[in-house]
């Protein structure tokens, strides 16, 4: 089930950046903008996993609760930064997820949802790049 929500989340980003390049100009302010709002609930629900992780430890390393709390205040500025810069943004903190999650989940016992992981992010934050690049 996993995989296949993986799958269905992943669309909305491809649907996104090519919207990106395919709308009319009065209307891309607003793709751009929901595409950028989509990669930072994204990036959120990434590090509200890390808070999950903590709540299941007697006594958490911080670490889980901070990269949490950076994770959605990082993907925040990027929703409000032009568009251009801010799906670059979107971009980088959604590799940078990935990165931190191969750190994390092998520690955690989750080393089998990386595979997944590497290829939602990958073309979530390929579909985010692509989407600045038609900005």
């Amino acid at each position: 089930m996993a995989r296949r929500l993986g799958h269905a989340g992943s669309g909305a980003f491809v649907l996104g950046a090519l919207l990106v390049w395919i709308v009319n100009a009065e209307a891309h302010p607003y793709v751009t903008l929901a595409l950028s709002a989509y990669a930072a609930m994204v990036v959120s629900f990434l590090g509200g996993i890390h808070w999950g992780l903590g709540f299941q430890h007697p006594d958490p390393p911080p670490s889980l609760f901070v990269w949490g709390v950076l994770a959605s205040l990082l993907a925040w500025v990027a929703v409000m930064m032009p568009a251009n810069a801010g799906l670059v943004l979107d971009g980088v903190l959604l590799v940078v997820c990935y990165l931190v999650d191969r750190k994390v989940y092998p520690v955690q016992g989750l080393a089998r949802w990386l595979t997944l992981r590497f290829r939602l992010s990958a073309v979530a934050a390929l579909s985010c790049f692509l989407g600045a690049a038609g900005t």
